[in-house]
């Protein structure tokens, strides 16, 4: 019994290991200290949280100890996806944006202005209204998670506090949105 198992573990991990899987790992950022200015404090915990148990970088409160500034700006909203024929709503859209950028403790800019645009499509009942906040709150903190990862993943592009002229990072912005559907 115990040659099955072993035989089903090693064949679980090569299928794994050639789907291309593999775990996160340890980042190794150009800057060793990072401050991070302006996001909401949900936002800065978890950014705060990855990349010190990712890397060997420490975020900091004050910019002055840091190697690295990460500007960082936070929007959401929400518009109507869909409406009933009675011209009551049945679909919300909820946005979720951030604007961030890295600068170096000289002012160098090691990443320009750039977005990450993420958006959920929520279903809707006057019914259910409280139950309906509490599913965006959720979905809300979701698209901030997200955020958050692809927002580390990004950071780790900077391979230079003082890249050539030509080397720089360069800028992300979101593709334009899809137009609405037909009503």
């Amino acid at each position: 019994m115990t040659r099955r198992s072993f035989l089903t573990l090693a064949l679980s991990v090569a299928m794994l290991s050639a789907c291309g899987f593999k775990l996160r790992g340890q980042e190794d950022y150009a800057f060793k200290r990072l401050a991070v200015t302006g996001a909401p404090p949900a936002f800065s915990a978890r950014l705060t949280r990855i990349i010190q148990g990712g890397s060997d970088t420490v975020v900091v409160n004050s910019p002055a100890n840091a190697d690295a500034i990460l500007r960082v700006t936070e929007s959401l909203g929400t518009n109507v996806l869909t409406l009933n024929s009675l011209g009551v709503v049945e679909e919300y859209a909820l946005f979720y944006t951030i604007t961030y950028s890295l600068v170096g403790k000289d002012g160098t800019l090691l990443i320009p202005n750039s977005v990450i645009a993420l958006n959920r499509a929520m279903t809707y009942s006057d019914q259910f209204s409280q139950s309906k906040a509490a599913e965006a709150d959720i979905l809300f903190a979701d698209m901030r998670n997200d955020a958050v990862d692809q927002l580390w993943r990004r950071l780790a592009i900077v391979k230079s506090l003082h890249p050539e002229p030509g080397q720089g990072v360069p800028a992300v912005v979101p593709r334009a949105p899809l137009p609405p559907p037909p009503l």
